[in-house]
């Protein structure tokens, strides 16, 4: 099972985001059948097998085994991830463009630049699987509380110039077999988590 896999398909994305199916897929984390998913979720088991046919169709549940008990089979099944991604390729009539309005002080571009970041990294997590290959990859993930407005202004311009200098750096336009590397930094209020807590 891996740790997280991302949803390119419209017709498995459909499927992962009835309710019915979602719970199901929560509880596959760990090997189940029809019979002991029933109990789980209020559902005959008749239904709970609908649904997982369908799960399965689409790749989000595989087989782990088959158990004789009687003259009938039960199929015992897992999710193939722990966690999903809906990827923007999920949507791509109306998938978010990062070209089509770029503003370094604009959530909407934020969050525009993660979506193109979630379909790329997820494209390249399915080849790199495909071809049984690591991707080399980095990220950082970090909190830091700022006094003042003017104390983040000041971070984000001093950011932005540490980033440009070294990109100027590394980067060689005319290195023969180099790749491309793309570099997102991202700074957003942190979610508040505590009730009364300060953001």
């Amino acid at each position: 099972m891996l740790d997280v896999a991302v949803i390119d398909d419209p017709s498995a994305a459909e499927v992962s985001l009835d309710p019915v199916r979602s719970r199901l897929l929560a509880a596959l984390t760990e090997p189940g059948s029809a019979t002991t998913l029933a109990a789980q979720v209020g559902l005959t088991r008749q239904k709970v097998n609908y649904h997982l046919r369908a799960l399965e169709r689409h790749g989000l549940v595989e087989l782990v085994e088959e158990r004789r008990k009687g003259n009938v089979t039960e199929r015992v099944l897992q999710a193939t991830a722990a966690s999903y991604v809906i990827s923007p390729a999920a949507l791509a009539a109306v998938a978010p463009d990062p070209g089509r309005a770029p503003d370094q002080l604009s959530a909407r571009w934020l969050l525009t630049l993660a979506a193109r970041l979630v379909r790329e990294v997820g494209d390249l997590i399915n080849g790199a699987t495909a071809a049984r290959k690591r991707l080399a990859t980095f990220a950082i993930d970090s909190e830091i509380r700022f006094a003042t407005a003017a104390d983040r202004a000041a971070f984000a311009r001093e950011l932005g110039d540490t980033v440009k200098n070294l990109a100027a750096k590394y980067h060689d336009e005319s290195a023969e077999g180099g790749r491309r590397h793309r570099l997102v930094v991202a700074l957003h209020p942190a979610l508040k988590t505590v009730e009364g807590e300060e953001g």
